[in-house]
């Protein structure tokens, strides 16, 4: 999941937080994250619609271990991925 919040003073906690709730998730990348959730892309876009303005950008994709590949991350965060996509 990748976002740009495009408005000045864009509450990025309220975002974060919500993501972190979901309890399995990885934040390795600026805009970008990884969560385990029991939704489909569109149903989870939609959760998190309500927590971004009209304006900003929200990109959900449902990735999988054959489907992903990844370059210069740690150990711990290249097993991280590994343990959590598939």
């Amino acid at each position: 999941m990748g976002y740009d919040l495009d408005r000045p003073g864009q509450n990025y906690p309220r975002l974060e937080a919500a993501l972190k709730a979901f309890g399995t998730w990885w934040h390795g990348l600026d805009s970008t994250w990884i969560v385990r959730a029991d939704l489909s892309a569109v149903e989870l876009r939609n959760q998190l619609s309500a927590l971004v303005d009209s304006n900003d950008k929200l990109l959900v994709v449902d990735i999988t271990a054959d489907a992903a590949a990844w370059k210069g991350f740690d150990p711990a965060a290249s097993k991280w991925i590994l343990d959590n996509i598939g």
